[in-house]
């Protein structure tokens, strides 16, 4: 399984990114989407999920809002609209495939990473 983040880049206080990743190697649509960050000094973190059909979202209380998580199981792509971005939210942002449909916020319930892709927002 392959995954390809694309998309990141720097980016002024309260603009917008978007990022894609491109899965190969699975049945696409039979799996859970997520995205996680990791800022420099910091753990992992849960950012949002997308379940297999895309009816079902799920976001960490300090992007609730702001992102979008959003999938297109016709192209195998899975997208992360980032809008009114704040310093905090620079990280090194990692597309991941759940190893169930309905996806969850914890890193044990993922089998499948991208490389990942930087975000840096300037003050």
């Amino acid at each position: 399984v392959q995954l390809q983040a694309s998309g990141g880049g720097l980016v002024q206080t309260g603009g917008s990114l978007r990022l894609s990743c491109a899965a190969s190697g699975r049945t696409f649509g039979m799996y859970a989407m997520e995205w996680f960050r990791q800022a420099p000094g910091k753990e992992r973190e849960f950012v949002a999920a997308i379940n297999w059909s895309g009816s079902r979202t799920l976001y960490s209380d300090s992007v609730k809002g702001r992102f979008t998580i959003s999938r297109d199981n016709a192209k195998n792509t899975v997208y992360l609209q980032m809008n009114s971005l704040k310093p905090e939210d620079t990280a090194v942002y990692y597309c991941a495939s759940a190893a169930t449909m309905y996806g969850s916020r914890e890193i044990r319930d993922i089998d499948y990473w991208g490389k990942g892709t930087l975000v840096t927002v300037s003050s």
